[in-house]
């Protein structure tokens, strides 16, 4: 394959030599887990061209910060969000030497049971998964500032959520880190997000809002969460990089992609004779309705977000990225 774009020129950091020296030790280190991150054969074109000049701005970013950089990664549903951050993270582990921890927002989701007491207590949309309000965010927050400043003995645990079952898994398989680090990654679809105005509000704009929410009492509930604490929990970002998707379309066609991986991955190890009836996989209706509970966030975000993340790596219908916007530069790139 060939790539589409290329990092942009005047924004390289570090010299030829020292990008040219990450690519070959990103490469080996790709050599074990190119097949199950599913990057194309062209990886490294890629790194050349876009993912190692990625990391090698990050990196020169970190340079001139005191302390952990911590970086968010956004990106609707299906938008590749978690491959790039394995992507970074190797580049900059293997690249530039340094240390690198990440977690999802979808990691923070509360569990099963309160989020039905918030259906109860609140409104019924609250008992799925996603939008803000569904989320530890208090959590969150706690996992960030125990990273930023752990030292050389500490042990920072960070959940880790069982899409296939609708709930966190036990604190006994959390994600464990210990010592000091480099570079913090958030990664979610809502990372970054602003909250709407209330005149925004005031209109359903698809099916689910219109027949579950036709008085705007959910809408408003979850504005409200992201005008919070949700602002405390983005407000600890360093900078922000941005998917941006094509469209919703495309959304809910790349969300039905990862659905249908998680069945197949579920059907690999559940393959015995214990019960599954207890796994939460989505058919495709079930998939674009789940969607639009993301959709009014996903198109403010769409529509404010790529003047306001740091990248923005544009995406088209092939989920190939085609452009590449650095709205934000500092003397860290030379």
């Amino acid at each position: 394959m060939s790539v589409i774009t290329r990092w942009p020129q005047n924004e390289l950091c570090f010299t030829a030599r020292k990008r040219a020296a990450a690519v070959t030790a990103v490469e080996e280190a790709f050599a074990s887990t190119l097949e199950s991150l599913r990057v194309d054969i062209g990886l490294v074109e890629m790194l050349e061209a876009i993912y190692v000049p990625l990391g090698a701005w990050v990196a020169c970013r970190k340079s001139e910060k005191n302390g952990p950089l911590v970086l968010g990664i956004n990106g609707a549903q299906g938008a590749g969000k978690s491959t790039l951050f394995n992507l970074l993270e190797v580049i900059l582990t293997e690249g530039f030497g340094l240390k690198v921890v990440g977690f999802s927002i979808d990691d923070l989701y509360k569990t099963r049971q309160q989020r039905q007491q918030l259906a109860e207590s609140v409104h019924p949309l609250l008992k799925t998964r996603g939008v803000p309000g569904t989320h530890d965010v208090e959590l969150g927050i706690e996992i960030l500032h125990a990273l930023k400043n752990s030292g050389p003995d500490s042990v920072t645990k960070i959940p880790v959520f069982d899409k296939s079952t609708d709930e966190r898994c036990e604190e006994a398989v959390w994600q464990e880190w210990t010592g000091p680090v480099d570079v913090i990654v958030l990664e979610g679809w809502c990372v970054g997000a602003l909250p709407q105005d209330e005149q925004q509000l005031e209109q359903p704009i698809n099916e689910l809002e219109r027949e579950m929410d036709p008085d705007g009492a959910w809408r408003n509930y979850v504005n409200a969460q992201l005008s919070d604490r949700y602002q405390l929990l983005f407000s600890m970002l360093d900078m922000l990089i941005m998917l941006k998707v094509p469209s919703m379309e495309a959304v809910y066609e790349w969300r039905s992609l990862q659905e249908k991986k998680l069945a197949e991955r579920v059907r690999y190890i559940y393959n015995t004779q214990q019960p599954t009836q207890h796994l939460k996989i989505m058919d495709e209706a079930e998939i674009r309705r789940f969607i639009q509970h993301y959709e009014r966030l996903t198109q403010q975000m769409l529509e404010d977000m790529p003047s306001r993340a740091d990248v923005v790596l544009c995406l088209n219908n092939n989920h190939k990225i085609y452009d590449i916007r650095v709205n934000q530069r500092g003397d860290y790139c030379k």
